[in-house]
């Protein structure tokens, strides 16, 4: 067996002896359904590390021993089967810390995707004022939540930054994090985000994970800024005015989630669900067998 793969599933059964004991109330057999199917799914997919080049050829990932990657179709698995997220287009994977299986309760993920808008300027990085940004950012999320609520999801809440934004002029990346809340959930969730800037688009990344876990993730950033980097053809240094094309917004465009506006603010934020599913997961898993069960008998 890939030792990537022995690492998480041993971490799978650490993860569910502390899943067990959150849920001393649900059916032996609901737990033991869930068991199974939490083993399988983890041994379904192909942990990477190393030297990556991310689909399209455009970046490259240098993925250390304490994370890995999982290829696109994985990780919309993670998203959909075991995160409960509605159907997902992501194009470029996502990366984990060794230390958790995507079904461990404690788990958090980094989303990888790209946005080809053209070179984005960072000429008003230095003269964005924040708080008018988030009080704008905050009524353009009230107005997305509408539509959330009328396609039957939870309402959504921007709170405020959990980490004020900043532009690292240098290495040409951004991050920043906002504190959202989902319905009435006193659990609210931790949407970090960072952005490497190219040549001709935007390397998003973006962390899955609940404010509780906003210090662990603090650590961890550095570490996963490092990871990212344009290939040659494609850096931040290599614009060429001449020929390439400007994004229409600059930093402050970014951060306001302007890269976003062809999938819609709604779509980004469904990304962000994952808390305890696997609880509101092992019921379904339950009934499904035994509907499926008692057709095939």
């Amino acid at each position: 067996m890939h030792q990537a793969l022995r690492g998480l599933l041993a971490t799978l059964l650490l993860s569910l002896s502390a899943q067990s004991a959150l849920a001393e109330d649900t059916p032996a057999d609901q737990q033991a359904a869930y068991q199974a199917w939490a083993e399988e799914f983890v041994a379904s997919l192909t942990p990477e590390k190393g030297t990556i080049v991310l689909p399209g050829g455009k970046a490259t990932l240098e993925v250390p021993d304490n994370f890995y990657y999982l290829n696109p179709e994985d990780s919309r698995r993670v998203l959909e089967e075991a995160w409960g997220n509605p159907a997902q287009d992501l194009h470029l994977g996502m990366l984990f810390p060794a230390e958790y299986s995507p079904v461990d309760a404690a788990a958090w993920g980094v989303t990888l995707d790209y946005e080809e808008e053209g070179y984005v300027s960072d000429e008003d990085a230095a003269d964005i004022d924040y708080a008018d940004l988030l009080k704008t950012m905050q009524s353009d999320i009230a107005e997305s939540s509408q539509a959330r609520v009328e396609m039957g999801y939870e309402p959504i809440r921007l709170v405020g930054w959990a980490t004020q934004p900043y532009y690292d002029a240098a290495q040409h990346k951004l991050y920043w994090a906002k504190e959202l809340q989902f319905g009435d959930s006193t659990e609210h969730t931790l949407n970090f985000n960072v952005r490497v800037l190219g040549r001709q688009g935007v390397l998003l990344m973006n962390f899955v994970a609940g404010m509780s876990q906003l210090e662990e993730i603090q650590a961890g950033r550095e570490e996963v800024l490092a990871m990212a980097s344009f290939n040659e053809g494609h850096t931040y240094s290599e614009f060429n005015p001449e020929i390439d094309k400007v994004a229409a917004y600059g930093i402050g465009g970014l951060i306001a989630g302007k890269v976003l506006a062809k999938a819609g603010m709604l779509t980004a934020a469904l990304l962000l669900l994952k808390k305890f599913w696997f609880l509101l997961l092992m019921p379904l898993i339950w009934l499904k067998k035994m509907i499926f069960g008692r057709k095939e008998a």
